[in-house]
């Protein structure tokens, strides 16, 4: 059986597990609201990264963002959807690190996050590691 301690699971590199940035659904910071929802409806996603048109990373995107900004005092206003920007609700706050960043290096960060986006040198967007995908490879290592 192959142990965790002797660093085989944690020395995997990062570009093994990761989901490339052509894979991930994401919106861009010019898109309103509306696009947005049904991005992320379709792709059944809890959040998604928000680029701009270069493909740099500005931020996330989720459901109850949007829904707590078309809220009103006596009812949802989905007439907004078209014209609020993602670029004005979007959290700034976004889980992120280096493509070439060691997998134990992020273990805490995906401990509180579902999924870390990564981005290459130059600080381009080139996909998500996730939780899950950490999660497989672990067990495929504790397996007898």
């Amino acid at each position: 059986m192959t142990s965790i301690h002797n660093g085989e699971f944690l020395d995997i590199t990062v570009k093994e597990l990761m989901i490339p940035s052509e894979r991930v659904a994401h919106v861009q910071v010019g898109n309103n609201l509306e696009h947005a929802l049904l991005v992320l409806t379709k792709s059944g996603y809890s959040s998604i990264p928000v680029l701009d048109p270069s493909y740099k990373l500005h931020g996330l995107l989720s459901t109850p963002i949007i829904m707590e900004s078309i809220l009103g005092l006596e009812r949802i206003e989905f007439e907004k959807l078209d014209s609020i920007k993602v670029e004005t609700i979007m959290n700034t706050i976004v889980p992120r690190a280096n493509t070439n960043t060691a997998l134990k290096d992020m273990m805490e960060m995906l401990t509180d996050n579902p999924f870390i986006c990564l981005e290459d040198d130059e600080g381009f967007f080139d996909g998500i590691l996730t939780r899950r995908s950490v999660l497989k490879r672990l067990n495929t290592f504790l397996e007898i």
